[in-house]
Formats: structure tokens, sequence, C-alpha cells
């Protein structure tokens, strides 16, 4: 993979791909959208650490830029984000049957909902980390006909926030261990660390609110007939 990125690099189509593999990730959690991020930054890194200087009959090699990097993948993240919840959002009878027979789904969309409502997103931008996190909150806020107001800011956080984690662990692992696969895998463990830290979080139980916990607790020791 790292000599396929390499080759890319040297073009500005390392762009669209990154962009193209970063939208379908959002379907396709499969595809390794943060590695190919991370592995384009290295490469980016490395040719800006040094002085790249063209053999004779040799053309300069293009260096990707960093900004450019960021921006695509960011944009793309929120791009992807918005076609799953305006396609869970008309998805019908059959998608709402079969988030209804996926407890993580079902689970993802209640927790959304409340958060959502609540005016806090933070759960959006944790579970833009976690493997498939993005595909659950997307489709689950489509599903559950959230408002796009409600959602695409915390979409646009959440991409921002992956976009630059991800450039920058490439950039800064390929300016400290070198451009090559030592470099790349101590950056691909850390996204994946990330990942792994975020999932616990979306997982774990929501805990109710201290108000919450405080009126139930009222309620329960109120007389009968008050």
């Amino acid at each position: 993979m790292l000599e396929s990125v390499g080759a890319l690099t040297g073009s500005p189509w390392i762009y669209a791909v990154v962009a193209l593999s970063v939208v379908l990730d959002v379907f396709l959690p499969v595809l390794p959208s943060g590695v190919l991020v991370i592995t384009a930054a290295t490469a980016a890194a490395a040719s800006t650490s040094t002085t790249v200087t063209a053999a004779a009959g040799e053309a300069t090699r293009h260096v990707p830029s960093l900004v450019i990097l960021t921006l695509c993948a960011a944009t793309a993240s929120v791009l992807g984000d918005l076609v799953a919840y305006r396609l869970a959002w008309r998805g019908g009878d059959r998608l709402d049957r079969a988030i209804a027979r996926s407890r993580r789904l079902t689970s993802a969309q209640e927790r959304l909902g409340a958060a959502l409502s609540r005016g806090g997103g933070a759960l959006v931008v944790i579970a833009r980390f976690a493997p498939a996190g993005r595909s659950v909150v997307s489709l689950g806020a489509g599903a559950a006909h959230r408002k796009v107001k409600e959602f695409l800011p915390w979409s646009a956080v959440a991409g921002v926030a992956w976009a630059v984690y991800s450039v920058g662990l490439g950039y800064f692992g390929g300016q400290w261990l070198g451009a090559g696969w030592l470099g790349t895998a101590v950056s691909v463990l850390a996204l994946f660390l990330a990942g792994s830290l975020a999932a616990v979080v979306v997982r774990r139980p929501a805990r109710p609110s201290a108000v919450a916990a405080a009126a139930a607790a009222a309620v329960a020791g109120a007389p009968a007939g008050t």
C-alpha cells in the first residue's frame, strides 16, 4: 500500500482518491480511508522534511499540500455523512425494520436523539473515530428524522477533527520516524487506539443526568396521590 500511495502522491489525483475513499467509507466502513489519509500525509512529510532535488533529466515530484489534504478529507467526511443521512431519512419502512432488528443501531439512535435534543452532539464527534461509528450515527440521525440543523454542525466538527487528527498523525509520524513502514505503522496504530477508545465511549450506556436522577428520586419518595 505504501508503494501505491507513494505513486499517487506524485500526482494531484491523490486528493480525489482520498475524497472518494472518505465519502464511500460511510457506506463501506471496511475501506481504509484513515490509513490512506495517514499514508498520504506521511509521504508529504517526507517530501517536505528533505530538499527534493530532481536528478538530471527527471521531473520534480509533486508534493501534496497538507492543507488541501485536510480540507479534502474533512469536506468528504461531511458530504458522506449527509448522503447517508438523507438516504436514511427517505429509507421508509424497510430501513426502519432493519434498524429495529439491530440492537446497536437502535441504541445509537436513542442516544443520538437524546444528545441532539439537548443541544449537545459530542456523541457525533466521538463516534466519528469509532469503527463504523460514523455510519451508525449518520444512518441513525436520518432514520430518526432529526433536523439537519441539529446534525450538520456536529458532523462538520467531527469531520474537521478527524481530518486534522489523521493528517497530523501522518505528518508528525513522518517527521519523527521517517516515511518508511515504521512511521506509517505507528501513526495508524495511534488512529486505531483512538478508535477503540471512542468505541468504548459510544457503547457505554448513557447515564441519567444529575437533575433527572434527583427528579426521579423526588418522585419515588413522594407520597401517593400527590
